[in-house]
């Protein structure tokens, strides 16, 4: 069985905005949301920038004596499923066949805050003041179950932890998972809530960070010469997928088509790309071959483009290996410039995005791109956005260890 399946619902919790318009308005607009951090004091680590979310309230979405039992990341995942399922006119406690409906939500680390909070308690005031919900909080896959208990869906259920392809592989699992029979509405993306000082610093240790501090806005500068490492950012990305008929027999709008999906290893390094792109260009390639497309197909690319300076090289190297001469004529930008790195959630809200180029007719800028590698010699939409209508995205997500995952969305036509 191979069912077709369209994307009905969206929402996002990000440092841009809270609301669709807010969100997708700001990145047209080229905004920044990366400022410096006010969670914590990050006076003594090397880095001291991210993609916070400041003004987010989870009483808004949660009952305050849920919330306090969650972990910020599955808050988030809870709010943004919210704002989708609102979006896509679905009232899941009063849908017939709940066992029908099913949740994948994927993150990198998962309940990050509540580990390093419990983890101090434990040696500062010992294991009997440690919070007796400390392993529900923290565990990965809990923000898929919570957000299965708050929406009542009771069908397949599952958690991607593919690091920073998460929230991409969750896109992709819940797409198979229709395509073949296993549901009929899948609530699907990521999660992540991992700048923390621990989350912080593990990461500059590791040296991966951008230490532009002074200029918070212009840290993250995907494909430029001048980029040195990304910058972490916080937040949640939510689809609703469903079966073609099943969403057109209840008259939902359909925003797109989910045409293919890819996914690959590297087998190479715990944190660099393979060389010459290999592992990524397999993947993209698979997601062609998964939707039958040919590379020319598509216009515009949301690429990873993480602002590291092997990782934007490789990925440029990726994508000559797979489009050929297209490459040159794609339209191709680094929604994390503005994002900042959200780490598992990142594919999640980059396929918004890609569903909101398709949509509009507008695609969003690389800002901070003023002197070009000469290493990254494509089309990044520099700065600005453009007016273009385009039929076919693919977006990409790599991962640590090597974990490559790419999905291509198609214009709903009727």
């Amino acid at each position: 069985m191979s069912r077709r399946v369209v994307v009905t619902g969206m929402g996002v919790c990000t440092s841009l905005g809270h609301t669709l318009d807010d969100f997708w308005n700001s990145l047209i607009a080229g905004k920044s949301g990366i400022s410096r951090i006010e969670g914590f004091d990050a006076s003594p680590f090397p880095t001291r920038i991210a993609a916070e979310i400041k003004d987010f309230d989870p009483d808004q979405y949660i009952e305050k004596k849920d919330s306090r039992l969650m972990d910020r990341f599955s808050q988030l995942a809870v709010a943004a499923a919210s704002k989708a399922l609102k979006d896509a006119g679905l009232n899941t406690h009063d849908y017939e066949r709940p066992e029908r409906i099913g949740v994948i939500v994927g993150s990198g680390v998962g309940g990050n805050n509540t580990w390093e909070e419990q983890i101090i308690v434990l040696h500062e005031r010992g294991v009997r003041q440690l919070n007796p919900y400390f392993i529900p909080m923290m565990i990965v896959n809990m923000g898929s179950g919570q957000v299965s208990m708050f929406t009542g869906a009771k069908g397949p259920i599952s958690t991607t932890a593919t690091a920073c392809a998460s929230g991409t592989n969750a896109i992709g699992d819940a797409f198979k998972l229709i395509q073949r029979g296993a549901a009929d509405v899948m609530i699907c993306g990521g999660a992540e809530a991992s700048v923390s000082p621990g989350g912080l610093g593990g990461f500059c240790a590791l040296r991966a960070l951008s230490v532009r501090n002074d200029e918070p806005e212009r840290a993250s500068r995907p494909f430029d010469i001048g980029r040195n490492g990304f910058v972490m950012g916080e937040g949640s990305g939510m689809l609703i997928l469903e079966e073609m008929d099943h969403a057109i027999a209840r008259g939902a709008r359909i925003y797109a088509e989910v045409a293919g999906y890819g996914m690959s290893a590297d087998a190479y390094n715990m944190t660099l790309p393979a060389p010459e792109g290999e592992g990524a260009a397999r993947c993209m390639a698979e997601a062609l071959k998964d939707a039958a497309m040919g590379a020319e197909q598509v216009q515009y690319i949301n690429a990873h483009g993480t602002s590291t300076p092997a990782g934007d090289r490789t990925e440029t190297t990726a994508i000559k290996t797979v489009f050929g001469s297209h490459a040159h004529e794609l339209f191709i930008s680094s929604t994390k410039s503005m994002t900042g790195h959200l780490l598992g959630a990142a594919g999640a809200v980059e396929a918004v995005i890609s569903v909101l180029t398709l949509t509009t007719g507008r695609i969003a800028p690389t800002i901070n791109l003023e002197e070009p590698d000469p290493q990254c010699d494509l089309n990044y939409t520099a700065n600005a956005a453009v007016e273009r209508r385009v039929d076919a995205v693919l977006t990409n997500s790599f991962g640590f260890g090597g974990f490559n995952a790419s999905l291509i969305f198609k214009r709903w036509n009727g």
